[in-house]
């Protein structure tokens, strides 16, 4: 995951600076300290382990609340003296009960798409007959597609002559129904942004 004989602890007097990140909708959570046995600690089970300054020693995230962080990458900055945590977060990161330690909001931004995705996959297993995600999925990748296909004709025509209330409304059941047509097909929104980023690469002489 990482080597953490690379990092500059003595810059900091033994203590480096570990911002918490949401792997999933890229939120910040929280910002908080390791020492190298906490690092050493959290490599090794797999949970953030952070250095309390107040309580003047380590500490694992969500021991007393159940809130842990199960870490999913760890990456140093360039000069090896602070680290960025991806974490998948079993309840709120905040100890006020709140997802993220800076600000209210959950998974504000482009973060949503991904809460959806959750979501989603939460409501795959619930009774079709009350929830119609699970209802569409239960029919199959085809009637799904069949229903991007009818939310796709309506996103054009509100884009063509509707108001712009009307367009984002369309444009959300749209992305709505493409999120459960990925599901269906066991796809995920991230093959959607892998194809983005490769198009996204310098053109070169032969294209």
């Amino acid at each position: 995951m990482i080597d953490p004989t690379t990092l500059d602890f003595a810059k900091g007097g033994g203590l480096i600076p570990a911002v918490v990140q949401d792997a999933d909708t890229l939120q910040v959570l929280t910002l908080a300290y390791m020492d190298r046995a906490a690092l050493d600690e959290t490599i090794e089970s797999g949970e953030a382990t952070f250095f309390s300054r107040s309580r003047g020693g380590r500490w694992r995230k969500g021991e007393t609340s159940g809130n842990r962080l199960k870490v999913v990458s760890i990456t140093p900055d360039c000069d090896n003296d602070s680290l960025v945590l991806a974490v998948r977060p079993m309840g709120p990161a905040c100890h006020l009960g709140t997802t993220s330690c800076f600000g209210a909001e959950d998974a504000p931004g482009l973060g949503r798409i991904a809460r959806l995705e959750q979501t989603i996959a939460e409501r795959a297993a619930a009774d079709p007959a009350t929830s119609w995600t699970a209802r569409l999925l239960a029919e199959g990748p085809k009637r799904v597609a069949q229903k991007v296909g009818e939310e796709g004709v309506e996103t054009a025509l509100a884009g063509a002559a509707g108001p712009d209330e009307e367009v984002a409304s369309e444009a959300a059941d749209l992305v709505y129904h493409l999120l459960v047509l990925l599901r269906a097909r066991q796809m995920s929104f991230q093959d959607v942004l892998d194809v983005l980023a490769s198009r996204a690469l310098p053109a070169t002489h032969a294209d």
